[in-house]
């Protein structure tokens, strides 16, 4: 029951939608450094490939780049496709191609309702539900694959900027993420949700740019998150170590939530 046994992914097959920059890039790095085998997907191509020479430069697990929109459902039956050719089962997906909007109540637009609900809610269902018989092929009752959702914590709370779709689908992330566990557990596949404070982003840059100081104050542990900090709860919740772990919303915010005055 050594650490080097429980927290081993080396060898698995690991999708990150997103996986590029961001959030995203933090994770793949980890799985790659680990020894797993990412594959990396989103609509900007260019940054798949660049995202992948860097991380197959750091040798151990390597990385291999599938670009698509998932604002389009034939772009998510092609990234299934496209794995299932290349791989007998798939280990880890995760979820964590997103976008936001922020606006004025008084002009937030529809179509901000229909973009950020589509990438941030439906499609994480239309993915999964796509991989599913990947995710079945590569689990076993002891070893089950696993579904881990990037949530946020302005799913937990009441955001302070006016980011109303952004924030309605995390919070319905969260609970699709418990119905997903109760459905695919009996699968052997485990569902959870790391609901994300801050973290140094293309989505978070604007923000942090103006309010780092007074979001690091609100945060009890006094910064925000790294990359070590996101990728290590990943390596946890797909090793053997988080094997038992299912239907969980963990908060990876240094106490944000806890904090947060409503």
């Amino acid at each position: 029951m050594d650490a080097s046994n429980l927290f081993d992914v080396k060898g698995k097959v690991v999708l990150v939608t997103g996986g590029a920059k961001g959030v995203g890039r933090m994770i793949s790095e980890g799985f790659v450094t680990n020894g797993a085998k990412v594959y990396i997907s989103s609509r900007d191509a260019k940054a798949c490939d660049q995202a992948v020479r860097e991380l197959n430069a750091l040798g151990k697990g390597t990385a291999v780049a599938i670009p698509a929109d998932f604002y389009k459902e034939a772009d998510c039956k092609r990234l299934a496709e496209e794995i299932a050719r290349r791989e007998p089962a798939l280990h880890v997906l995760v979820n964590n191609s997103g976008s936001n909007w922020g606006a004025p109540y008084d002009q937030y637009p529809e179509s901000a309702w229909t973009r950020v609900l589509t990438l941030n809610l439906h499609r994480v269902f239309t993915i999964t539900q796509l991989l599913t018989p990947l995710l079945e092929a590569g689990a076993t009752a002891e070893s089950p694959s696993r579904v881990i959702n990037i949530g946020s914590v302005d799913g937990l709370r009441v955001p302070a900027l006016e980011t109303f779709a952004y924030s309605a689908s995390k919070a319905g992330l969260h609970h699709l993420s418990r119905v997903l566990a109760n459905h695919l557990g009996r699968r052997h596949i485990t569902s959870n949700v790391l609901a994300c404070g801050p973290f140094e982003s293309k989505m978070m840059k604007a923000t942090l740019e103006k309010y780092k100081d007074e979001i690091e104050s609100g945060i009890p542990l006094g910064r925000i998150g790294s990359p070590q900090d996101v990728a290590g709860a990943c390596l946890f919740l797909s090793s053997r170590a988080g094997a038992y772990v299912n239907g969980a919303t963990i908060p990876l915010d240094g106490g944000t939530v806890v904090a947060s005055k409503l």
